[in-house]
């Protein structure tokens, strides 16, 4: 293409154009294998990393696909060596394969002898392996299938697996599907996920990924563990599967910090998983308590490490993991790809608003001017406090006072990290305050009663991040954040996507305190934003709300 939107660089960064009317289909078309690094205004930057290219690869994309994304968009030409390392990366993933051997078990064949014999070679490899049956092929322990996985990509021979999935213990699981059905994409989710056997389902808030575990199980007819980030998510879960599937209340199990109760379907949050007793995760022994068919992994990108661990050992399950963003903030991007499975089926979230299942969304950044004290309050603070005293500037109550007038009787959350702030914002608002040490049980009768709308505002913490069901909020304002965490932000976006009864939009408010730190951590935060086709609107304070802001006294 001679205008191209795109710029390929020798270093692997591609540079988008934003603004080109080539620029979305551009951005659809190099997003199964590059990922996005940094989104100013106008110039988008991705870098293309071995994991997005085996992702893709995984994915049933080839590198001839890739190479033609990168050749059309390409406003010059592309540098060849960039195009040869494609080439050479793809045909990394697959020239080892873990199979089935009638007379061995689990073993890994090499399509490539010479690789086989690099790997054989590797200090952390050589202990998972048994012996060898010929030049090709080696026995694996089966405990060591998962660690494989995990050292193998780690040295850049990603495996293929191909070793199959016991049934597990059988239980009959049918979709109910009286007056609703499963949209295309959630059919096409649940299809590339049973034909690759495990994997990741990436899809936006309010997309139904609760629906398409439900499909899974229907289809897999067998015992099912789901892991859940907290006892609200698993009671919604619980609730969908009971509307949606032939399970009864007696099938299913809730296993938290309340109940310990292991049923045909059992719903475990990560907290409960991850406490040690004495020194040990002795909860972890619920992945051996019965014959699980299927474990899934709700919002599969907070997975926390002694899961890893123990999905490690579980590479004979079938394993779906669901989420919104497989963004990690630990960097293990990798652990996912190994042990939960490749990315199965991913959906940019403005092709599913375009087909009117998620609402539209409008993005602002609100920029606020911290007053002299709070500057020098800023300037004399510590690097690690700098964040903390940019982000709960008083300044900002006043802004999101007037935001909020702006929406009059929305549902409307206001978003925040800081605890004190919280309280203040609630106080300020007249309205509840929901954080980490609100009980189960109010939680609930808050989040009711806001989808009733008898309660139109709520101030919440990063307990409503993730997998809470609020589907008429359509104003969230984020005040302050976990730094620059691009999966939170992805997630507070999703508390507003699910499609309003009056077919309104959304509005997803951040407020940001300019000439700080602040405002670097928003610009990294939105990056994801940025990746889906979302644009962030930047105004001044006083430009969008006025001059004459009320005092908050």
């Amino acid at each position: 293409m001679p205008d191209g939107p795109l710029i390929v660089q020798s270093d692997k960064t591609l540079l988008l154009e934003v603004d080109h009317p080539a620029a979305a289909e551009a951005r659809a078309a190099i997003a199964p294998f590059a990922e996005l690094e940094r989104a100013p205004e106008h110039v988008h930057t991705y870098r293309v990393t071995p994991l997005a290219l085996w992702n893709a690869r995984a994915a049933g994309h080839d590198a001839e696909q890739v190479v033609d994304a990168l050749v059309r968009f390409s406003r010059y030409a592309v540098p060849q060596p960039l195009l040869v390392d494609v080439v050479d990366t793809m045909g990394r993933y697959g020239r080892l394969q873990l199979t089935q051997s009638p007379a061995h078990g689990l073993v890994l064949v090499a399509l490539d002898r010479a690789v086989l014999e690099e790997v054989l070679r590797q200090r952390k490899i050589a202990p998972l392996l048994g012996a060898r049956i010929d030049d090709d092929t080696i026995v694996v322990h089966a405990s060591e299938r998962g660690h494989l996985k995990q050292a193998l990509l780690k040295i850049g021979w990603p495996a293929e697996d191909l070793a199959g999935y016991v049934d597990g213990e059988a239980h009959p699981i049918d979709l109910r599907e009286d007056g609703w059905t499963l949209r295309d994409y959630q059919r096409q989710a649940v299809d590339g996920f049973w034909d690759g056997g495990s994997g990741v389902v990436v899809l936006p808030c309010g997309a139904g990924k609760t629906l398409v575990g439900a499909a899974a199980m229907a289809r897999a007819g067998a015992t099912t563990l789901i892991l859940v980030t907290n006892t609200v998510a698993g009671r919604q879960w619980k609730r969908e599967l009971l509307a949606r599937t032939t399970l009864t209340d007696e099938e299913i199990g809730e296993y938290s910090g309340e109940r310990k109760e292991i049923r045909p379907v059992t719903i475990a949050t990560y907290q409960v998983m991850t406490r040690k007793s004495k020194g040990e995760y002795r909860h972890l022994e619920l992945f051996d308590s019965r014959d699980w068919g299927l474990v899934i992994y709700d919002e599969v990108h907070l997975l926390p490490a002694p899961v890893f661990r123990m999905t490690a050992e579980l590479q004979s399950r079938r394993r779906l993991g669901l989420t919104a963003t497989l963004v990690r903030e630990d960097g293990r991007e990798g652990d996912v790809f190994s042990l939960i499975g490749p990315k199965r089926y991913d959906a940019p979230w403005r092709d599913i608003e375009q087909q009117g299942w998620i609402a539209p969304a409008e993005c602002v950044e609100v920029r606020v001017t911290l007053t002299d004290a709070e500057r020098m309050g800023y300037a004399v603070s510590d690097a690690e406090e700098r964040y903390r005293v940019a982000s709960t500037a008083r300044t900002k109550l006043n802004v999101v006072r007037a935001i909020l007038d702006r929406h009059p009787g929305e549902p409307t959350l206001v978003i925040g990290a800081y605890l004190e702030q919280l309280d203040e914002l609630g106080e300020v608002l007249a309205c509840p305050v929901i954080q980490g040490s609100t009980k189960n049980r109010e939680r609930e009768a808050l989040y009711d009663a806001f989808r009733r709308g008898e309660v139109p505002r709520l101030v919440v913490s990063k307990v409503a991040n993730f997998s809470v069901d609020l589907p008429e909020a359509s104003v969230a304002v984020q005040v302050s954040g976990t730094f620059g965490s691009r999966q939170e932000e992805a997630q507070r976006l999703g508390r507003l996507l699910r499609p309003k009864g009056d077919g309104r939009q959304a509005w997803f408010y951040s407020v940001v305190a300019r000439d700080t730190i602040d405002t670097d951590y928003a610009a990294h935060r939105q990056r994801f934003l940025a990746e889906q086709g979302y644009a962030y609107r930047i105004v001044d304070a006083d430009d969008l709300l006025g001059p004459a802001l009320p005092d908050v006294g």
